[in-house]
C-alpha cells in the first residue's frame, strides 16, 4: 500500500490517501478528508471539504472514478440538504460528528477504469471485467421500528441482488447499520437481523455477513435505523473467506448476534479484507478493561490486528480505518494512540456510541494486498 498525505492549508483541511497501484490490472485508493482547522459554518467547511477533494482528483488519471462516499455530519437534520444533489456513486450520509471538533469529514472510495451507473432499485453498479461491485448508500424505512426496519431494508437488498443475478447469501460482502439511539433500538437490529438471515439460509453452521453495528442518525427523525452495503456479482464458490481470530474473540453467534467478524474477497490479482466493527472482548465475549479507553483501544488494536494477520497482512495494508467512540472526552488520548499505531492510514475518529454501552471504542477497517489466484480472475 502506498500512502500520501496532503495538507491544504488555504482550506483547512488535510487528505490522506492509500493507493493500491498492481503492475497490471486497476489501481484504486480511499481518500479521507477531514477538516484540521474547524472555522465558519457547515457551508463554509463543506466548501473546504468539496474544495479539498476537487484539487485532490486533479492528481488523478480521468480514469480513477468514485464508486462509494461517506459524508461524516455534526447535524444531519440541519445539514444533509446542503449536500451535492448529483453523485457520481452512491453515497452514505450520517450523523457522526468527527471528534476534530469539526462539522463534516468525507471517506471516498476510487477504482479505475470502471464504469458507474445508477439503477432504478437504488443500487449503484460498478462493473470492471467479470464482476459488478453493487453498493447502496443510506437505505432507510422512515417510521417503523429497529426490527422492522433491518427486516425490511434487508428483505429489499435481498429482492435487489436478485434481480440483478445475485443472493443475499451468496454475493453481499458488508453491511453497515446506523442506528439512532443505538442503546435503545440496537437489539432490535439484531433481531431483524436474524430472522432474515434464517430465511435468507445464513447461519452460524454456513456464515454471516461482515458488519457494523453502530450509533448514528439520518436527517429525518423518523429513521430508526439506517443501512449501507456493498455485493458483488460474479463471484464463483471459494473466492470469499472468512475470518476468526478464534484465540482472542469468540463467534458472535455465541451472543446472540449474527454477523462475521472479518470477510475476505479474493481476485486473480488481490484480496480484499473488510474488518467489521472490533472493540474489547476476548474470546468468550466479554468486555476487556471496562472503563479504561486506553487499554481498550490497545485491546481493540490487537484485535484487529490479529483479523489482519489470519488474512495475511497487517497495519501496512490498511486503505483506510474509521474509529467510533462513545464519549467525546476520551479523543484526546485515542487519537494519539491510534495515531501512533496508524501513522499513514486514511482514517477518522466519530462520535457513535457502541452496541454495548461498557464498549468505550469500536474501529473498522479495509486492507487490500496482492495475490495471484489463476483460479479467479482479475478484479
Amino acid at each position: 500500500m502506498k500512502y500520501n498525505t496532503y495538507t491544504y492549508d488555504d482550506l483547512g483541511t488535510t487528505a490522506r490517501f492509500a493507493s493500491f497501484q498492481p503492475t497490471d490490472g486497476i489501481s484504486e485508493g480511499h481518500l479521507m478528508i477531514t477538516v484540521e482547522n474547524p472555522q465558519g459554518g457547515f457551508k463554509y467547511q463543506l466548501d473546504a471539504v468539496t474544495g479539498t477533494l476537487s484539487r485532490f482528483r486533479e492528481l488523478l488519471p480521468q480514469s480513477m472514478h468514485p464508486v462509494f462516499k461517506r459524508y461524516f455530519l455534526s447535524d444531519a437534520a440541519n445539514q444533509a440538504h446542503e449536500l451535492p444533489i448529483h453523485e457520481e456513486c452512491a453515497v452514505s450520509v450520517v450523523e457522526q460528528p468527527p471528534l476534530s471538533g469539526s462539522k463534516v469529514a468525507l471517506w471516498v472510495y476510487f477504482q479505475e477504469q470502471v464504469e458507474v451507473t445508477s439503477l432504478d432499485c437504488g443500487l449503484y453498479s460498478v462493473s470492471h471485467g467479470n464482476y459488478r461491485h453493487l453498493w447502496q448508500g443510506s437505505a432507510n424505512c422512515p417510521g417503523l421500528h429497529s426490527a422492522m426496519a433491518t427486516r425490511a431494508l434487508l428483505g429489499d437488498l435481498a429482492i435487489n441482488l436478485e434481480n440483478e443475478g445475485g443472493r443475499l447469501s451468496d454475493n453481499c460482502v458488508r453491511t453497515w447499520f446506523f442506528v439512532q439511539n443505538v442503546d435503545v433500538n440496537y437489539r432490535g437490529v439484531v433481531d431483524g437481523r436474524n430472522e432474515m438471515f434464517k430465511i435468507t439460509g445464513l447461519t452460524d453452521d454456513t456464515h454471516f455477513i461482515a458488519s457494523t453495528g453502530i450509533g448514528g442518525r439520518h436527517a429525518d427523525h423518523n429513521v430508526i435505523v439506517e443501512m449501507d452495503s456493498y455485493s458483488v456479482n460474479g463471484l464463483i464458490p471459494g473466492q470469499i473467506g472468512y475470518l476468526y481470530a478464534a484465540d482472542r474473540m469468540n463467534r458472535t453467534a455465541e451472543y446472540g448476534v449474527a454477523f462475521e467478524r472479518g470477510t475476505t474477497v479474493d481476485y486473480g490479482d488481490r484480496r480484499h479484507i473488510f474488518i467489521s466493527g472490533t472493540a474489547s472482548i476476548d474470546n468468550r465475549g466479554e468486555i476487556m478493561y471496562p472503563d479504561d479507553v486506553a487499554r481498550q483501544t490497545e485491546r481493540m488494536l490487537g484485535n484487529v490486528n490479529a483479523l489482519l494477520s489470519e488474512a495475511g497482512c497487517g497495519f501496512d495494508s490498511l486503505c483506510h480505518a474509521i474509529v467510533y467512540l462513545r464519549d467525546v472526552a476520551d479523543y484526546k488520548t485515542v487519537r494519539h494512540l491510534i495515531d501512533v499505531a496508524l501513522p499513514s492510514t486514511p482514517r477518522v475518529i466519530v462520535y457513535a456510541p457502541v452496541c454495548r454501552p461498557g464498549w468505550l471504542i469500536e474501529m473498522e477497517c479495509m486492507a487490500t494486498i496482492p495475490v495471484c489466484n489463476h483460479e479467479y480472475a482479475p478484479l
